[in-house]
C-alpha cells in the first residue's frame, strides 16, 4: 500500500494531464470548426450582397438606357421601350430573388441600408416606367440611389469585417458630373 501511495502523485499527475490534453483539443476542435463556420457564412454573406448589387445595378442601368431619351445630355445607350422594359421585368425577377439572400444572411444594418438602396432603385425604376410623380427630379434621384449604394456597400463591408479605405462612389459621381464639358445627367 505504501509503494501505492508513493506512486498517487504521478498517477494523479498523469490523470490530470490527460484531462488537461483531452480539454484543450476539445476547445480547439471548437474554436477551429467556429472559424470554419464564419469563414463559410461570410462567403455566402459576400455573395448574396454581390449579386444582390448586380441585381439593383442591372435595373437602375435599365431605367438609365430607358429614359435616355428623355434627358438631355443623357451619355446612356438608349434602348427600345418595349424591349428595355421586357429587361427590367426579368432585372426586377432578379431583383426579388437577389433581396432573399440578403435578408437570410445579413445583418441589420445591411438589410436596413439594402432596404433604402432598394427604395431609391424602385423610384428610377417607377419612372423608367412611366409611372413616377410628376415631379420627379431624375438627378436628386440618381444622386440618391449613389449615396444608398454608399451606405450599402459599407454596411455590407462592415459586416464581412473587411478592412480597407472608404469606397464611396456619390462624392466621386458628382464630381465627374461637374467637370466643365462633362453632361450633368450620366
Amino acid at each position: 500500500m505504501a509503494a501505492f501511495l508513493n506512486q498517487l502523485p504521478a498517477l494523479i499527475g498523469v490523470v490530470v494531464g490527460v484531462l488537461g490534453t483531452l480539454l484543450t483539443a476539445r476547445l480547439n476542435d471548437r474554436a477551429q470548426w467556429a472559424r470554419a463556420q464564419s469563414v463559410r457564412w461570410d462567403e455566402r454573406r459576400l455573395e448574396a450582397y454581390s449579386e444582390f448589387g448586380r441585381a439593383l445595378k442591372e435595373v437602375a442601368m435599365l431605367a438609365h438606357r430607358l429614359t435616355a431619351t428623355t434627358r438631355p445630355h443623357s451619355r446612356s445607350l438608349p434602348i427600345d421601350r418595349q424591349r428595355g422594359l421586357e429587361l427590367l421585368a426579368d432585372a426586377d425577377v432578379q431583383r426579388s430573388k437577389s433581396w432573399e439572400g440578403v435578408l437570410l444572411l445579413g445583418d441589420r444594418d445591411t438589410v436596413r441600408a439594402a432596404r433604402e438602396w432598394r427604395w431609391a432603385v424602385t423610384q428610377l425604376d417607377r419612372f423608367a416606367r412611366g409611372v413616377a410623380a410628376p415631379d420627379f427630379d431624375w438627378a436628386g434621384a440618381v444622386h440618391h440611389v449613389d449615396e444608398c449604394r454608399d451606405r450599402f456597400y459599407a454596411a455590407a463591408r462592415e459586416s464581412l469585417a473587411m478592412g480597407g479605405d472608404d469606397v464611396a462612389q456619390a462624392r466621386w459621381l458628382v464630381d465627374r458630373a461637374n467637370v466643365p464639358g462633362r453632361a450633368a445627367n450620366p
